[in-house]
């Protein structure tokens, strides 16, 4: 049991941290950048190949430099209920919560999943957290200022767990054949342990990419083998430059570039974790409250050009020649060849169908705001 004044085991890494996983990268020819500190896979072959093998097949991320946190004790859930604005009372074991972290302004610290392992017993609940590479740092440091550790046992596993993503229409299929567990019955944000390659692992069906799939958190040296059997089985490694291209063409936001501490969940398109009627007090609760009365000044909203004019992170949206707004992701979409993007604008030219201009390099080109996501999979199961 982790006290308040004790030290925490910090498993960050210094820039140009590698995953166990890099030199399988290294040996496969993969081409890296570094991100949130880390050096991962850009690409192994070409983005728009390994875009179109998790839109079509079957397709493998490398995402061990996510932050992945167990956290066991007492009245956990409910410590945990005054961190989020989601509901978090109906949450049972297999069930797992996307929300985000808020600061005192409302603004999100982190965008993360919440998964209940245990609950029956409130001396003894557990979860675990899944956090974004950048922010694992900060995120720990605010769990533990405001959770009772003298009640709760904190664990990173971030350096000492491979994270698989298996995503794409045939992950399922092909994952089933590694575990005696029928996944069929589960639902999307469910998840369990089990065994593969005679050892425990979790696993949940969940994604950054917009199609059906699987996040798996295996010991190391498990984890590389259950790698080498997956590229065996013919799953496509993919890098983080797809990884961007499905993330967008699904809506999903990316931290630090579509949301951030100075962002709100309402402004960002994030409502449906808001849950207030369903909640007691929360860190900004006051903020919510306020905006969900008196509107907000600005939203995110879907945005699509037309031809190869790319409204790329930064570039600024205009109406009538005036700024309203700023682009936060943009691309040429690989599914369906033509560019999209994510930016803030004025919340009253937010409504779809409206049209705006984007700033491309001193030359201003249509936009229209369209409905998010952008694309939408047929064969991603729900909740």
């Amino acid at each position: 049991m982790i006290k308040s004044d004790s030290p925490v085991n910090h498993s960050v890494p210094s820039p140009g941290g590698k995953t166990p996983l890099y030199q399988t990268g290294v040996e496969m020819k993969a081409r890296f950048t570094n991100f949130g500190g880390w050096e991962m896979p850009l690409q192994y072959t070409s983005i728009i190949e390994e875009h179109q093998a998790v839109r079509n097949g079957a397709g493998m991320f490398d995402i061990s430099h996510m932050g992945k946190f167990t956290l066991q004790g007492k009245n956990l859930m409910v410590q945990l209920e005054k961190l989020v604005p989601s509901d978090l009372g109906s949450l049972q074991p297999g069930q797992s919560q996307y929300t985000v972290l808020l600061n005192a302004q409302g603004g999100i610290i982190d965008d993360i999943i919440i998964y209940c392992q245990s609950r029956e017993d409130t001396n003894n609940e557990k979860v675990v957290i899944i956090v974004n590479a950048a922010t694992t740092d900060k995120d720990r440091n605010w769990l533990c200022q405001n959770l009772d550790l003298n009640q709760i046992q904190f664990e990173d596993l971030s350096r000492d767990k491979i994270l698989i993503a298996l995503q794409g229409p045939k992950a399922t299929g092909i994952l089933q054949s590694f575990v005696a567990d029928d996944l069929t019955p589960i639902k999307a944000f469910g998840h369990l342990e089990t065994e593969i390659l005679g050892g425990r692992v979790f696993l949940a069906r969940t994604g950054y990419t917009g199609e059906d799939g699987f996040e798996i958190m295996v010991d190391s040296e498990r984890g590389l083998e259950f790698w080498q059997c997956l590229h065996g089985a013919g799953v496509t490694p993919c890098g983080l430059g797809c990884r961007d291209t499905l993330r967008l063409e699904a809506a999903m936001s990316l931290y630090g570039q579509d949301i951030d501490d100075h962002t709100t969940p309402l402004e960002a398109g994030l409502a449906w974790l808001v849950h207030l009627d369903k909640k007691g007090d929360f860190i900004g609760r006051e903020i919510l409250e306020r905006q969900k009365i008196q509107g907000v000044e600005r939203k995110l909203v879907g945005l699509q050009t037309q031809g190869r004019n790319i409204p790329r992170h930064g570039y600024s949206v205009l109406s009538s020649g005036k700024i309203i707004g700023q682009v936060t992701s943009g691309t040429l979409s690989p599914t369906l060849n033509y560019p999209i993007a994510l930016a803030y604008v004025s919340a009253e030219l937010a409504n779809i169908k409206q049209q705006l201009e984007v700033d491309i390099r001193g030359k201003t080109y249509p936009a229209q705001v369209v409905k998010r996501p952008f694309y939408k999979s047929k064969s991603r199961v729900h909740k």
